[in-house]
């Protein structure tokens, strides 16, 4: 859950970091407006994280009676009755969340002032953080049976080179160290140039041509099934300022249940990106445990491949049933006891595969992009508290690896 907040206007994002760069524009553009009210970008990912926007709407409007609380996002969107019987929300859809026309709409609709009450919560700064996040595409054309994002999201729109170039150039002159593409569907990024694809290799390449003074890119969630990974690692291997890291949405080690989910990848297809990054690119997973059908034998031929491979995060997390989809109504549904237990099962073994990268790194030396309080991120992507004298965040600086913890580097400064 991210959170962030300026001057007139509060908000506060859950689920993925594309979430919290929509509500940054929402931010600036009711901002610019003049408009006073708490944005929520909501997700519905889970049936828990529905659940979670619900309950912190209901306890901003308990705190905040006199305010306008703009609900937005997937769960607003799949379940806008949730939120229309809590006093002082608004629904916005996500069709209508960057229009500024559906927000004074609303207003005028409920016979609301502008008044400026002032917000309690606890809301924090996005602009603490050293990395940008900056949009390249919205929405999905695939068909995954568990996925009701791509139902409240819409089919895949691209953004257009020009501005995706001015939002970097814009971060980098306002001293971000670090730019991440993100988008529903990144990898699928395509516009047709001369009669040519334009894919998600071409953008980054062109980015670190037309942006010299960006320091550092990297990409968030892709698609492993994507024919421009291949292409995307072999840039990394050779640019160093292209952070050789990739999380994969990768969901099964299980081409059963691979198919199942009718994703477009297969094990032996992970297997080869591994081949072709030879050491020279890390890798993480997202991973959805008891999917319907999954047994243990098909459980563990994801857990079999986690050790092959090695990633060295896992976000592994339950299969929830979403209304809508094909998957909530398969048969061989897992008991969630089962399924949680097999998300730690796997987060263990993802543990074990960071303490051995780790021990790897150290004695090396190593560039990080400093957050705060001297904890930094390596092109790893791997958290490093730096001993010795405070260092301003968005430095970018080299660093000797000198030990680690379970889960974070230690190094000082050189």
């Amino acid at each position: 859950m991210v959170k962030m907040q300026e001057k007139n206007i509060k908000t506060l994002s859950f689920g993925c970091r594309l979430n919290a760069l929509e509500c940054e524009r929402i931010r600036g553009m009711l901002s610019r407006a003049g408009i006073c009210a708490v944005i929520v970008n909501t997700c519905a990912v889970t049936a828990e994280a529905e659940r979670q926007c619900g309950q912190a709407v209901r306890k901003i409007a308990r705190e905040n009676p006199g305010a306008i609380i703009f609900v937005t996002g997937c769960a607003a969107t799949r379940n806008p009755g949730l939120f229309e019987k809590i006093p002082g929300a608004v629904v916005i859809p996500n069709e209508k969340k960057m229009e500024l026309r559906a927000y004074l709409d609303k207003i005028s609709q409920k016979n609301r002032g502008n008044s400026c009450p002032e917000i309690n919560g606890n809301f924090d700064t996005e602009n603490k953080l050293s990395k940008k996040f900056i949009q390249i595409q919205n929405g999905c054309n695939h068909d995954c049976t568990y996925c009701v994002t791509r139902l409240l999201r819409g089919p895949a729109v691209s953004f257009e080179y020009d501005e995706i170039l001015a939002n970097v150039r814009a971060a980098t002159a306002a001293g971000f160290g670090e730019i991440v593409l993100t988008g529903v569907d990144a990898a699928s990024y395509l516009h047709i140039e001369n009669g040519r694809p334009f894919l998600i290799s071409d953008l980054c390449q062109r980015l670190l041509c037309d942006a010299p003074e960006m320091e550092r890119l990297r990409l968030s969630s892709v698609d492993p099934a994507v024919p421009a990974i291949r292409n995307i690692i072999e840039i990394m291997k050779t640019e160093r300022r292209f952070m050789p890291h990739l999380h994969l949405s990768m969901q099964s080690g299980s081409d059963t249940i691979l198919r199942a989910m009718r994703r477009r990848h297969t094990a032996e297809m992970v297997r080869e990106l591994v081949r072709r990054a030879d050491g020279k690119v890390s890798f993480s997973w997202d991973i959805i445990c008891g999917f319907p059908g999954e047994t243990d034998e098909l459980f563990n031929e994801t857990l079999e491949l986690a050790r092959e491979l090695k990633p060295i995060r896992i976000h592994a997390f339950p299969f929830s049933p979403r209304p809508g989809t094909v998957a909530a109504e398969m048969p061989n549904q897992i008991p969630r006891n089962t399924a949680r237990a097999r998300a730690a099962e796997i987060t263990a073994v993802a543990a074990e595969n960071l303490h051995e990268f780790m021990q790897n790194k150290v004695g090396n030396v190593c560039q990080v992009l400093v957050e705060s309080d001297n904890v930094a991120r390596t092109p790893d992507d791997i958290p490093v508290k730096i001993a010795g004298a405070a260092i301003p965040p968005r430095t970018i600086c080299d660093i000797k690896i000198t030990g680690a913890t379970d889960d974070m580097l230690l190094g000082i400064n050189i």
